[in-house]
């Protein structure tokens, strides 16, 4: 070949390899590039990794690869390397790759990595054998690549941090608010940021911020002398994880949610769990409060001092919801505070889960000075946080009940009485709960047997995913004829709007929604 024939031939072999290696930067991302989880994806995907369609195109470079890209065939050879990018382009994703510039620099060390194996493929004879073998191995040079890429990764969070450290020790008037739970502190952090607003500046962490990270990016970019509330939502996959969040942000205010069977494969155990979210309260000054969710058993026997807050439906709370009652547009109910004080409330919302998140909302306002009475119309104005028991309407005979973000054992079970509390067709589509370690099996297997008695059909989507909820129902004499096992979520829906007579009225649950890397 020529030079210019042997660079293009070159590009072409780097455009193939970069094919594969963003669709792997995507599951590492996912995987919030910890080794333990993105090994767990490669060991639960084997299959699809080392798909028949993977290794088929790898045989287009076999000709390349066996004559060493002879000059008369070189046109050919392009040809052979164009179809292997197109076999391995990335697919549409549900939660799509964000370049950032750690991705940047990730796809930049793999390139370094490709290049490397590139160089005796041109130069020696059969050389292009290795680069065939490292296109095989693509998943391990990402890893590889991020193993590189660790300690420059670790020194420009240092400095990140840093950073945000001295813009939030330049505002020693703010007041801080940690939400954390293994469920509920993403609603409970709308809500208390929609309440709140009746009365003060609040910045809440967007979205999922809820990393160390997240928070930080949050700080810096967002965080102003004129707010007076920063709302910092706390997730932890590890035990430290909260403490460092709070090590950085020093809450003086604090609420645990829920605690719950999640995350297990990263935590597991659930004693471990509790410890973990209980950092928030440790973390907590003496004339600071913690705001607990005594209605959850593992956040109601956790020994504690005094400075606590406790809210719930049930028992002796210092705000207690009660009379709890569902209407076609929403759910009222009535909130009493210690002093003896209690109002009426009404909100679109469903769900006794809602109904729990926001008392702490309004628990926390009213310490902070904001009446019961000024609550009600910002409590009537709380929207559904997306993909949370949010109510989407289909038609006048069809509601979709998306309860699709990150489910776990407690939350389902919470959205199958909602479920089951409806006037109508009950659906359940699920390709059921996953990050539940040894567990997973055992509390799938119980929330198809759950769902048997809340359920008039139940569409499961993941043949694999869904087996032990499809086992668990038929072990509740579950009719298999109202059931299906769907490939894809588009057949699970297709299925739903086909159950039962026209016009008839039907609520569909989509409860989970599995991650790209499952």
């Amino acid at each position: 070949m020529t030079i210019l024939e042997t660079i293009f031939m070159a590009v072409l072999a780097l455009a193939a390899a970069g094919a594969g290696a963003v669709y792997f930067v995507h599951m590492l991302q996912l995987c919030s590039y910890q080794f333990g989880q993105y090994r767990h994806y490669l060991q639960k995907n084997t299959k699809s990794i080392f798909s028949l369609r993977r290794l088929e195109s790898l045989l287009l470079l076999l000709p390349w690869i066996l004559n060493q890209g002879r000059a008369d065939r070189g046109a050919y050879y392009g040809v052979m390397l164009l179809g292997y990018c197109v076999l391995n382009r990335p697919k549409k994703a549900k939660k799509p790759l964000v370049y950032t510039a750690r991705v940047k620099r990730l796809l930049g060390t793999s390139a370094v990595l490709y290049v490397l194996a590139l160089i005796p493929g041109l130069l020696l004879p059969y050389g292009m054998a290795i680069f065939g073998v490292v296109l095989l191995c693509t998943p391990l040079v990402v890893l590889l690549a991020n193993f590189i890429n660790t300690p420059v990764e670790k020194m420009v969070a240092r400095y990140y941090v840093e950073d945000a450290r001295k813009k939030l020790q330049s505002m020693p008037d703010l007041t801080v608010i940690g939400v954390t739970g293994s469920f509920g502190k993403t609603s409970t952090k709308y809500f208390l940021n929609t309440l709140l607003s009746t009365k003060y500046h609040v910045l809440m962490t967007p979205g999922n911020y809820n990393t160390t990270l997240g928070v930080v990016r949050t700080v810096r970019e967002m965080l102003s002398p004129t707010h007076q509330i920063f709302l910092c939502e706390m997730g932890a996959r590890h035990k430290g994880d909260i403490k460092e969040i709070c090590d950085l942000v020093h809450p003086r205010y604090g609420i645990i949610t829920a605690i719950g069977e999640q995350h297990l494969e990263s935590f597991g155990t659930v004693d471990t769990i509790i410890d973990t979210k209980f950092e928030l309260y440790d973390a907590i000054p003496a004339d600071g409060l913690c705001f607990l969710n005594e209605d959850n058993e593992y956040i109601a026997t956790r020994k504690v001092g005094s400075n606590v807050i406790r809210y719930g439906l049930e028992g002796e709370r210092d705000y207690k919801a009660s009379d709890i009652t569902v209407t076609p547009s929403g759910t009222e109910f009535t909130v009493s505070a210690p002093d003896g004080e209690s109002f009426r409330y009404k909100t679109r919302l469903l769900g006794e889960h809602n109904v729990q998140n926001i008392t702490a909302a309004i628990a926390v306002c009213h310490k902070l000075g904001i009446s019961l009475e000024e609550l009600q119309p910002a409590v009537r104005r709380l929207e559904p946080v997306p993909h949370r028991m949010q109510l989407i309407r289909g038609g006048s005979n069809y509601t979709v009940i998306d309860d699709a973000y990150n489910s776990n054992p407690k939350g389902a079970q919470a959205a199958l009485r909602t479920l089951s509390m409806c006037q109508g067709l009950r659906i359940l589509v699920t390709p059921g709960m996953v990050e539940l370690g040894e567990r997973e099996f055992d509390l799938n297997f119980q929330f198809g047997k759950q769902a048997a008695a809340c359920c008039d059909y139940v569409a499961l989507v993941n043949p694999r995913q869904a087996e032990p909820i499809r086992q668990g129902l038929l072990a509740a004499e579950f009719p298999e004829e109202k059931m299906l096992v769907a490939d894809t979520l588009q057949q699970a829906l297709a299925f739903a709007q086909s159950c039962g007579q026209p016009g008839e009225p039907r609520f569909v649950l989509l409860e989970n929604d599995l991650p790209d890397n499952y």
